[in-house]
This record gives structure tokens, sequence and C-alpha cells, in this order.
């Protein structure tokens, strides 16, 4: 059974037309207005609150944390300095992904990690003969997203201070009226953002604070419907949809190394040895992955056409469709897969990320994409093009 985060007496009133969804055990909106565009706007155009309590948070301590972190993760963690958070992946012992997720250094000897899947047994036993304790936070602390151009403004004016040196994949302590909270410049969105790390206990008083701030900036809530669309304009890859975890592969072919779902850039091979290093270099040696993730563009006339044939007007859902869809070779057999696809409002265009032959992966390549309409499948034409879709200075200004 599902229950509310540390926010929900705030989520829930918002919620009005009570569309929810489970995320690790919690309830998440889907969408707080009549249409989650209206969020989606909120999040691009002012600010936006996200609830990401779900993730699931681990505080890693003693003298030997900083060696677990550099046994587990893919990069080099001695150039992790205080202050600062690295994105990363983790692999087992064959170079698979198992999760992904941001790793914030609080002291010389304190760590809080993230992730989207329970973490709690690969972290202890990769600290097998290691002075170090993790602790399972996720319910002690409570987390959201606040993004968008106006984020800055929204947290200077709840906080009293200024923000405008807190650099991307930064963090600091700070304080919400009296709630002592932890501020990191991240997020999911691809836009200027932060996460508040907050009390569970001080929850609420921290997000009427952050609300109060945010009135003269338009802020509103968003769910993950909304969450979702900027997540693919930004090519951010989600478990279980874009590449399965290592853990809950049922074969092989379900299990992906870092450079199959666009994270190779976070392997460092001259870092001590982490779980995984040595398959990631026989990888690496051999010219890398058979295949790859990209981001494509599909062509919107092509789309049209489809629906032409049926004598229907065109349409594309606003939802991001996470659902696998065949991917082919011009005039050929299929090939790969598309893993998310959907409608960017700002770019006018409909994007999707998609796992295909190495060979497919230099931007401008042709591809075909499976397409329904009535039940009556066709075939539109794509191109691949650079990841992310949607780069926004301001995301690291």
């Amino acid at each position: 059974m599902s229950v509310g985060t540390a926010f929900h007496p705030r989520t829930a009133p918002l919620n009005r037309k009570m569309q929810w969804r489970e995320w690790s055990g919690y309830y998440a909106s889907s969408v707080y207005a009549d249409a989650h565009d209206i969020e989606y706007n909120a999040v691009r155009e002012a600010a936006a609150l996200i609830d990401v309590s779900p993730l699931y948070k681990y505080r890693v301590t003693g003298p030997d944390a900083p060696r677990l972190v550099d046994r587990v993760i893919t990069r080099d963690a001695t150039k992790l300095r205080v202050g600062g958070v690295f994105y990363t992946p983790w692999c087992d012992e064959h170079g698979k992904v198992i999760d992904d997720g941001t790793v914030h250094r609080l002291g010389e000897t304190e760590y809080r990690w993230t992730a989207a899947d329970p973490q709690y047994r690969w972290l202890t036993m990769n600290a097998r003969g290691l002075d170090v304790h993790v602790e399972d936070e996720t319910e002690a602390i409570a987390a959201v997203a606040l993004q968008g151009p106006f984020s800055r403004a929204v947290l200077e004016a709840a906080t009293g201070e200024s923000f405008a040196d807190l650099r991307y994949f930064r963090r600091r302590a700070a304080t919400l009226g009296d709630v002592d909270v932890d501020v990191s410049r991240t997020g999911y969105t691809g836009d200027l953002g932060y996460e508040v790390w907050i009390p569970a206990d001080r929850a609420v008083e921290a997000w009427d604070a952050l609300m109060a701030a945010g009135g003269d900036y338009g802020i509103r809530p968003a769910g993950m419907l909304a969450l979702d669309v900027v997540r693919l304009e930004a090519g951010l890859i989600l478990l279980e949809v874009d590449y399965t975890s290592a853990r809950h592969a049922l074969n092989p072919e379900q299990s992906y190394s870092p450079a199959e779902i666009g994270l190779g850039r976070l392997v460092d091979l001259e870092a001590a040895d982490f779980v995984g290093k040595l398959a990631l270099r026989r990888e690496a040696e051999k010219g890398g992955p058979a295949r790859r993730l990209v981001g494509i563009a599909l062509d919107w006339y092509g789309i049209e056409g489809l629906y032409s044939a049926q004598d229907l007007p065109p349409a594309i859902s606003a939802n991001v469709d996470r659902s696998a869809v065949p991917v082919f070779a011009p005039r050929g057999g299929q090939i790969g897969k598309l893993t998310s696809h959907g409608w960017s409002p700002i770019l006018k265009q409909a994007i999707g990320l998609a796992s295909v032959p190495a060979a497919y992966e230099p931007a401008g390549s042709k591809l075909q994409v499976e397409w329904t309409v009535e039940g009556r499948r066709g075939r539109v034409d794509a191109t691949v093009v650079p990841l992310p879709f949607l780069d926004l200075d301001r995301k690291r200004a």
C-alpha cells in the first residue's frame, strides 16, 4: 500500500483531480492542474516545486567512507570535494549498470547517496572490511526540486541569502525560516534548478516557505507527467524505461553498460579499482559496446501521412510514451527500440531516446520508427540528433 510523502498534507489538497501514481511505495502526483502543460510551462518559464521524496537516500559516514564511494562508483571519487555533487552510475562485476544517481559530499568522511532503486544491500556488501556506516534515511529526509528560470530568485527570497555563487553540481547548507536544509544545484529537468533536502518532520514548513516566496514568480507544484516531458527534452534517462537495472535483468540482453545508455563519459578507467572496472576496460578495448543510446527526431510529416491515409487528423499524445517501440534500418529490418518518446512543446518536435547499433550513433544517421494509427502499423522516418535535445545556458549559469 502506498503512503503519502512528508509533503502530502500540502500536495494532497492541491491534487484536486486525485491523479496519483505509485513511486517506490509513495503517492506521487501525476498532475495537479487540469493539464500538465501548465506545469511544464512553470518549469520552463517560471518556477515549479516537484516532490522527489520517494528517491532512496543513504548517508555514508566513517573513516573509510571515501574508500566505499571509490569502490562503487565508476567516476574517480577522489575528485569529489566537500561541497560537490557527482552524478554517476554504478555497476556489477560484469560492468552492467545497477542504477544511476547522485553522490553529495557533505564532509571529509560523510556523503549523501541518492538512487532510484534500493541500494542498502549493495552498499553494505561493498563496505565489507571497511570502517564505514551506511544509514537508510529515505523516510527521514524529504526532498523537493525547485526548478525553472526563477528558481534562484525564489530560493533567495525564501532563505534571505544569495545563491549566485552556488555552481552547477555543488551544494551547501541553508535555512528556510528556522528549518535547516541542504541545497544542491541539481535536478532532473535540464533547466536552472535546485534540490532541497529537508528533515521530514519539517517538510511542510519548508514547502510553505518556498510557495510563499514563489508567489511573485508564478510558482506552481508540478507532477510526474510534466517532469517526464522536461527530462526527455534534457535527454535524461529513466531506470526501467530507458534501461533495465542489472539486478532486474532476466537475460544478458537486458543488461546495459554505461556506454550503452549514454553514460560512458562518466566512466574513469584511470580511477582506483571499482566494481566492474575490468569488464568495462575490456569493453573499451574492443571499441565499445555494440549498441548505443541516441536521441532521435521523428518526421512530423510522416506521422501526419499515416493519419491522413485513414482520413484522420494528425495527433500525438502530450504524455511521454514509455513503451518500447521497434526501430528499423531505412527500408530494412528491426535494429533496435525506442525507449521513451513524446512531443516537445518548446522544440515543436517529436523526439525520443533509442537503443540502436553503434553504426547508427553518428548524428544525421537515418532510421525508421514504428507508428501505429487505429491498430494499423506504419513507419515514420527519423534522424539521429545530438543529446540533449534542449541545452539551456541557464542550467549551468
